[in-house]
């Protein structure tokens, strides 16, 4: 009798909680384009504004 008495007092309830879970993630993407451009191709593009 006593061994089923220590069963009966290991049960466990699971319940589902009252309000929603909540994940919060904060993701910050940052990106920089740096370009470099030689003296001949600075020239044609100050002699000709149009091409871009």
């Amino acid at each position: 009798m006593l061994p089923m008495a220590m069963l009966a007092g290991g049960c466990v309830n699971v319940t589902a909680p009252d309000k929603p879970i909540v994940i919060n993630l904060n993701i910050s993407i940052t990106q920089e384009v740096v370009y470099r451009l030689d003296n001949k191709a600075k020239t044609l593009i100050q002699d000709n504004p149009g091409i871009f």
